[in-house]
């Protein structure tokens, strides 16, 4: 198999992709994610083929130093004005769909 047919994916790989983001896709968008993502492994490929014997390792691209405040108090919302905004609330509390599975 070339490295062009192993960044090929089937459209069962790319609806299995999308149930995992939760999104919907039509035949049509799936027969053009299937491009898409071919095309994106295709410059990662060609990412990997670039030599980088004479860089050093670094875990860091930036020469930044992590900046950090002094933690401060502020006054928070009140909870009803914060649950003014819920589409869905039950009590004091936002209901929202389960992600996990409770079994």
């Amino acid at each position: 198999m070339s490295d062009a047919d192993s960044n090929q994916f089937t459209s069962a790989q790319v609806r299995h992709l999308a149930s995992l983001v939760r999104i919907e896709l039509t035949d049509s968008e799936v027969e053009e994610f299937r491009g898409e993502l071919a095309s994106i492994l295709s410059h990662i490929d060609a990412l990997s083929e670039i030599d980088t014997s004479g860089v050093p390792p670094t875990n860091n691209g930036a020469d930044l130093i992590n900046v950090q405040d002094d933690d401060a108090s502020i006054p928070a919302m009140e909870r009803d004005q914060v649950l003014a905004n819920a589409p869905q609330r039950e009590d004091e509390y936002f209901r929202v769909h389960a992600v996990l599975d409770q079994s």
